[in-house]
């Protein structure tokens, strides 16, 4: 059973960085495309960061870019972002969550099959 843990998320003034990290267990994870989700109070689910897991490829939503950095850690089966230069607009609760089917550059949530309980990233200003 493919189990996703989020973890690193809290409060941080504006300007400020964080680092969240995601353990992924339950299968073998090579073939998968992960990525980070977040979701504000009212609004959608929005795409943050992906990663293709075997091979590190990663892209990004704008909102992101050059701000923001996905990693994972194949020894510790644990996927990071890195989060510099946030902003109020970046609170959220952030989700990281899986796709099975490996795709390269998915951005939307209806392709990910399992998904983390979230943690919350609060930026104040």
């Amino acid at each position: 059973q493919v189990q996703l843990v989020e973890s690193g998320g809290g409060l941080v003034q504006a300007g400020g960085s964080l680092r969240l990290s995601c353990a992924a267990s339950g299968r073998t994870f090579s073939n998968y495309a992960m990525g980070w989700f977040r979701q504000a109070p009212g609004k959608e689910r929005e795409f943050v960061a992906g990663i293709r897991w075997s091979v590190g490829l990663t892209w990004y939503a704008d909102s992101g870019k050059g701000r923001f950095t996905i990693s994972r850690d194949n020894a510790k089966n644990t996927m990071y972002l890195q989060m510099n230069s946030l902003n109020p607009e970046d609170t959220a609760v952030y989700y990281c969550a899986a796709d099975s089917a490996g795709t390269i550059g998915v951005v939307t949530p209806r392709n990910y099959d399992y998904w983390g309980q979230g943690t919350q990233v609060t930026v104040s200003p």
